[in-house]
């Protein structure tokens, strides 16, 4: 059994450039709801040479004004949803490799460079960041709680064990697409994780660290938000596997599920 890999990034290592001269060589989807206030710390931190794709899922703030000022593309989505926005953005790329971060200024999306070396060496299928706190408050407790109601349940479906299943990771944008995600509320990152894991997808995991967002969160800022969150993901985790199995990306065939330490997974905040 190969484990997911955990190793902190570098995120100065240089990713180098096969790209088209008429597409960027990455898609950033940056799902955004009232982020005005996050949105200039996030889009400075956009390597160079990639595009920010930030999807509007329904702003009352400015943002979308905001990043057009700054030089994102900016997706509208008038479904309202975190599943509905990065599939708008995932829609909307045209790059090889698509990466997703959060719009809050959690994340650093520099965080990417080394995924998307991974993703482009053909070392990986998908890459996670897996969320390590920096201070107390980045992480509330009632998302903990969200994590072990849904440890088992993951573990059970797929046998694939991680220790998060945060917002920040990268994946080839056809490979992505051919897995037909559906979910478009709190489940669709676990659905993109599932539906891997049943295609014999190479997942891997590294730590991130996690700062306190700017604003308070949609989904895991609230014991409701966080339990309509564990609601999607139950419902995605109850889907029954494919029958056959149809390895997407074009790298050679992965080993079985890889697993890691028994730590429970966690919801997007």
């Amino acid at each position: 059994m190969k484990s997911v890999t955990t190793s902190p990034p570098n995120p100065t290592d240089p990713v180098g450039s096969e790209a088209d001269p008429l597409r960027p060589e990455v898609d950033v989807v940056l799902p955004c709801l009232d982020e005005a206030d996050a949105l200039p710390w996030v889009l400075a931190r956009i390597p160079s040479g990639w595009r920010a794709l930030v999807v509007d899922n329904g702003s009352t703030d400015g943002s979308a004004e905001i990043a057009r000022g700054l030089g994102a593309t900016v997706v509208r989505e008038a479904r309202r949803g975190f599943g509905a926005a990065c599939h708008a953005g995932l829609t909307a790329a045209t790059a090889d490799i698509v990466c997703f971060c959060d719009c809050d200024a959690s994340l650093d999306p520099r965080l990417l460079v080394p995924f998307v070396r991974e993703v482009r060496a053909g070392e990986t299928d998908l890459v996670l960041g897996r969320r390590r706190p920096e201070s107390r408050g980045a992480w509330p407790a009632h998302a903990r709680a969200g994590n072990l109601a849904l440890a088992r349940m993951l573990r059970r479906r797929t046998g694939l064990r991680l220790h998060d299943l945060g917002p920040l990771r990268a994946a080839r944008r056809e490979p992505l697409l051919a897995l037909g995600l559906t979910d478009r509320r709190s489940g669709y990152p676990l659905q993109m994780v599932v539906r891997a894991a049943d295609a014999g997808w190479r997942v891997t995991e590294h730590d991130v660290p996690y700062l306190p967002r700017t604003g308070a969160s949609k989904v895991t800022g609230t014991w409701r938000g966080t339990w309509q969150a564990v609601r999607d993901m139950s419902r995605v985790l109850a889907e029954p596997p494919p029958t056959t199995v149809s390895r997407t990306p074009a790298d050679p065939p992965p080993p079985a599920h890889p697993t890691a330490p028994n730590d429970p997974p966690t919801p997007h905040s």
